[in-house]
């Protein structure tokens, strides 16, 4: 089986109201993995990632997160673009019985219907025209540990069929295989879609839903815990430097422009401003580039149509005419992403096709922008 099940939701509710006193007095990481302040809480994770809770709403997350993550059952991670969702996967995995197995992820929108089956349940040799040899599978190899199915709302209906089964026995065959194989695997789960619509439109299983849904996590977007922002470009500016071997940049007034700022593509955008800073080494530039941003920002939530004219006039003044044309022409981009995704019900083809640009560029291009339905 792939998921011991060993009490009900009432039992649940009663292992949080216990947990959550034993998570905040049990002895934490060690010094060199943890850092604590009165301001904030730093953990560092594998890869150089680290997990940041300033703010009351990712204090109450982590916390439910040390709760949570010894009980072996699914846990379906929600938040938009860029949020930190596997970040938050990472800390599931660090404070879990089997941390020291592997945790292995698979973005299930950046592949192909036919790649991803592969992927997560292995071949055998001649299955199919290149295979060669026997390959194992994502589930075979996270056997005893856990895996993270990334970008989950994304996954075709034939595959979630499929995914369903392996979650209700623990059993599947590889492709070409002529007996099924059996694993122990911990399934987290991610996805910035809105799952009530998904399934309202058939665009995912209700059955599989409430299979991960077992536990939920909500990830806040980075404009709902602004006190996070300053922190959390400390560190990046710090482990940037440290990274391209250059100083840290770190002006209070580019800390207050971010402060105004929404971040859309949440922490991927924020990480993306600060290396380019780094690189860059423009102070001037890139304050003025948050400000202009802000006021685009602003006209966009102000108006049902953003007024192109006055702004391109305003980012002319702070950037020049090169750097303002590109910010305008991002503008218009992202409105046209967002109007064909909105008028495909955020069916990613569809919309490729009615912008007339390939299914991988609107991928690239969504994650670009940090997009989220």
């Amino acid at each position: 089986m792939i998921f011991a099940m060993p009490f009900g939701p009432f039992d649940i509710d009663r292992l949080k109201k216990k947990s959550r006193i034993d998570a905040l007095t049990s002895s934490p990481a060690s010094a060199a993995e943890q850092v604590r302040s009165p301001e904030y809480h730093l953990e560092e994770l594998d890869n150089n990632r680290f997990f940041l809770a300033a703010s009351p709403v990712m204090m109450q997350l982590y916390r439910d997160i040390r709760i949570l993550a010894p009980v072996n059952i699914p846990v379906l991670i929600l938040g938009e673009s860029g949020v930190g969702k596997e970040n938050v996967a990472m800390l599931l995995h660090k404070y879990h019985a089997r941390t020291d197995k592997s945790l292995l992820n698979i973005n299930c929108a950046a592949l192909p219907n036919e790649l991803l089956e592969s992927e997560l349940f292995g071949y055998e040799a001649g299955a199919f025209t290149g295979a060669t040899k026997s390959k194992p599978g994502m589930f075979e190899l996270a056997d005893k540990g856990t895996l993270l199915l990334d970008e989950i709302g994304e996954m075709s209906p034939q595959m979630q069929a499929k995914l369903l089964h392996v979650l209700q026995d623990g059993s599947f065959c590889r492709l070409g295989a002529r007996s099924a194989s059996h694993v122990d695997v911990r399934v987290l789960a991610a996805t910035n879609i809105n799952m009530e619509e998904a399934i309202a439109c058939k665009r995912f299983r209700e059955d599989l839903y409430y299979r991960l849904n077992t536990l939920t996590i909500t990830v806040p977007p980075l404009r709902d815990r602004r006190e996070e922002i300053s922190p959390l470009m400390q560190e990046l500016f710090r482990r940037g430097a440290m990274e391209l071997g250059q100083p840290v940049i770190f002006a209070d007034r580019i800390v207050e422009a971010a402060q105004d700022y929404d971040w859309p593509g949440n922490l991927r955008e924020l990480r993306n401003f600060v290396t380019r800073t780094l690189i860059l080494r423009d102070e001037k530039t890139a304050y003025s580039y948050l400000r202009t941003k802000t006021r685009l920002d602003s006209a966009t939530h102000s108006k049902e149509e953003i007024i192109l004219e006055p702004e391109i006039k305003k980012t002319a003044a702070a950037l020049g005419m090169k750097d303002a044309v590109s910010v305008v022409k991002n503008e218009i981009e992202v409105r046209m992403l967002q109007n064909a995704l909105s008028a495909s019900g955020w069916n990613r083809r569809r919309a490729a096709t009615n912008l007339n640009i390939s299914y991988r560029t609107l991928l690239y291009k969504i994650k670009q922008h940090g997009l989220s339905a």
